[in-house]
């Protein structure tokens, strides 16, 4: 089984995570950015982070043979803070960058007029970098999250087929099967979707444009929910095609759609830092 896990903040995991996801068939992952769980005080704490995710966490990915790409953004949470909004200036030096395969994490939180301003901005950042968005439905409220959200891409010239709707369950998935968008599922203890629920959704809109993941974070979460949908599929009937499309080939091809995916992996070798040395595995 390989597994391209489309939604993972490896930031936040250790490298036995790493070693654990490569050991259950996981090659690729995409890394959205996301909240730190503190706010960020100004832009150059977000500098930082993108540089992390463009040079150190594909580094440690290539350790354990797994390929690593990123999506950048100012996300919804941070939209609504003074301090933070500057980044929307510097995003695009950011966004021309080779392993950034979508503009993400977007869409809204609180559902402000600022999230407005920041999600119809970033979505027309993803139209001038040739991108497609990954789109976060708020936590609360969903049902009018998503219809918010749709109502903001229907006046961008971002087209439906490049965006995925991401965090929907069983009320949301409808109306985002309908707006002709990507379908994204999150597999997280409590707060998102289960493997089970994960292979009824399944059953009743199929296989095709939906793309699981696993979203763990540094919250309680799973690097390896992922291998758990696909255990689950098979065991409810599904083809090991089955498994394949929705693991594999649909994140290939909708982050594909970026002409930026290399899901080869390579030999990192050294990395020196300073005056030290950072070996793989040390």
């Amino acid at each position: 089984m390989r597994i391209f896990d489309p939604h993972i903040h490896m930031t936040s995991r250790t490298t036995d995570d790493y070693e654990a996801m490569h050991a259950a068939g996981v090659r690729a992952v995409v890394e959205p950015s996301f909240w730190l769980g503190q706010p960020r005080t100004s832009p150059a704490s977000f500098f930082d982070y993108f540089d992390s995710l463009l040079g150190w966490e594909p580094f440690r990915a290539a350790q354990y043979g797994i390929a690593h790409h990123c999506t950048l953004a100012l996300n919804p949470k941070e939209a609504n803070d003074p301090r933070c909004t500057p980044v929307l200036e510097a995003l695009p030096r950011y966004l021309a960058k080779d392993p950034v395969v979508a503009v993400g994490e977007i869409g809204y939180d609180s559902m402000t007029p600022a999230e407005d301003t920041a999600l119809a901005a970033q979505l027309q950042l993803a139209v001038d970098h040739g991108l497609p968005a990954l789109v976060h439905t708020p936590h609360r409220d969903k049902a009018a999250g998503l219809r918010r959200t749709l109502d903001v891409l229907r006046e961008s010239a971002l087209p439906p087929d490049h965006v995925v709707l991401d965090h929907l369950n069983e009320t949301t998935v409808g109306e985002a099967t309908d707006s002709g968008c990507w379908l994204g599922f999150s597999l997280y203890p409590d707060t998102k979707m289960d493997p089970d629920r994960m292979v009824r959704i399944l059953r009743l809109h199929g296989t095709g444009r939906v793309l699981v993941n696993s979203a763990a974070d540094w919250g309680r979460s799973n690097p390896l929910t992922t291998r758990r949908v696909g255990e689950a599929m098979l065991a409810a009937g599904f083809t090991e095609d089955d498994v394949d499309q929705v693991l594999w080939r649909n994140p290939v091809e909708f982050y594909g759609l970026s002409g930026r995916l290399d899901l080869s992996t390579h030999s990192p070798g050294t990395l020196h830092e300073g005056n030290s040395i950072l070996r793989g595995g040390e």
